[in-house]
């Protein structure tokens, strides 16, 4: 994607996270800032402010005084309380603030225990498959718009209950949602009502016809004897949708990029089976797709720094997750890291609640791929392309087949 904004002069008082430098190579941003201004700033997006180090991103993360939820994608549109009401905002639980958030996100724990994500690992398995024997006899193909991009897609598009034949649909809400943050405002609110409307046609067809899956579950569900509000529902099946679809689609990209630039890990880990848990999360920690963000709920002084209420803030776990005062050669990929607690899945009571499915998803993608070519490569590395805004991951994925089993 090509920013709508002029290009940045310096990151520590113009910063833009939709900047091609950042889109392309965040990391070595990161470490700069890191050395000279752990919390930059920058007046786009009506004013924002970026903490680099763990330790200040784990501080935002669990302050729940200063910073709200109320709104996690920067746009060029702060919102005030009136246009996301609490205590639901726009997303819920993830636009939750305290004590609601408690109550919402303990009602959808039933829901992301480990029985309903072991039931769809079938559908995931066979899901991987099948995309795979879509590529039989070709020496090369684009492994994130054949394969990564198709998995977390249709596996959340079953988990609500959605028909299938949608899942081209979702590929553009997440677009809107997550990388085309910097177009008008009025545009953004015309094609935001598309995605509403689609959802409150799920909702309806599901009230008709009641089925098991997390629609009609969150349907059924109550929050101090009360039925949920429609637009609690919608907000959470859109929060699905986004949360579930491009961080594990992103996740998915990064891994194979790494495995196709190194072969001493592809071939360990296409060999050693049993280091694919660890292995996991070391992708996870050194690619993190997420980075968050929170609105400033009041003026107040961070670390010598004049935060103003409604001020911005991304919070990028990926950045924390690459601090040296944290991680022990934090850029070195290392499949048996043993020390690893990694912040990918966020920090503080916002961390992911379908942590568990995206594991899944991860691990069996990589599985089945390894299972049929254990031995690629990047057949360009320069026409790899990357998402730009808070989710990053691999857009354009070409690789080459070096050896194939089965």
């Amino acid at each position: 994607m090509i920013s709508r904004h002029p290009p940045v002069g310096d990151f520590a008082d113009d910063f833009d996270h939709t900047d091609p430098a950042w889109v392309n190579d965040p990391y070595p941003i990161w470490a700069d800032l890191r050395q000279r201004c752990p919390v930059a700033h920058s007046e786009r997006y009506g004013g924002a402010w970026l903490p680099v180090t763990h330790d200040l991103v784990s501080e935002v993360a669990y302050d729940h005084e200063h910073f709200t939820s109320r709104s996690v994608v920067v746009s060029e549109r702060r919102p005030g309380p009136e246009d996301l009401p609490a205590p639901i905002g726009l997303a819920p639980p993830i636009s939750s603030d305290p004590p609601y958030h408690g109550l919402v996100r303990r009602m959808l724990l039933p829901a992301f225990t480990p029985k309903p994500t072991a039931a769809l690992e079938p559908f995931t398995r066979d899901l991987c498959r099948e995309l795979l024997k879509a590529t039989d006899g070709r020496g090369a193909f684009d492994a994130s718009l054949e394969y990564a991009q198709h998995i977390p897609v249709r596996v959340i598009v079953k988990y609500l209950g959605f028909p299938q034949e949608d899942a081209d649909l979702f590929r553009g809400f997440i677009r809107l949602v997550l990388e085309e943050v910097d177009l008008p405002q009025e545009e953004r609110e015309e094609r935001f009502a598309e995605v509403d409307e689609y959802m409150d046609a799920q909702i309806e067809d599901h009230r008709a016809r009641p089925r098991d899956d997390l629609t009609s579950f969150l349907l059924e569900a109550e929050i101090g004897g009360q039925k949920l509000p429609v637009e609690h529902i919608r907000g959470t099946m859109t929060l699905l949708m986004i949360a579930g679809i491009d961080t594990t689609w992103s996740a998915i990209g990064a891994s194979l990029w790494h495995l196709a630039q190194h072969p001493g890990d592809r071939s360990r880990l296409a060999s050693e089976p049993a280091l694919m848990d660890t292995a996991l999360e070391e992708f996870l920690r050194a690619y993190a797709p997420v980075t968050m963000a929170r609105l400033v709920a009041k003026d107040f002084d961070f670390h010598g720094h004049p935060f103003k209420e409604g001020d911005w803030l991304l919070l990028p776990f990926p950045a924390a997750n690459r601090d040296p005062a944290a991680f022990e050669n934090p850029d070195l990929v290392q499949l048996d890291r043993a020390r690893n607690r990694h912040a990918a899945f966020g920090l503080g009571r916002h961390r992911c609640l379908g942590s568990n499915l995206a594991r899944m998803e991860l691990r069996i993608a990589l599985e089945e791929w390894l299972a049929r070519y254990p031995d690629f490569e990047l057949s360009d590395p320069a026409a790899v392309t990357w998402s730009a805004g808070q989710v990053r991951g691999p857009r354009r994925l070409p690789v080459t087949i070096l050896g194939r089993s089965g």
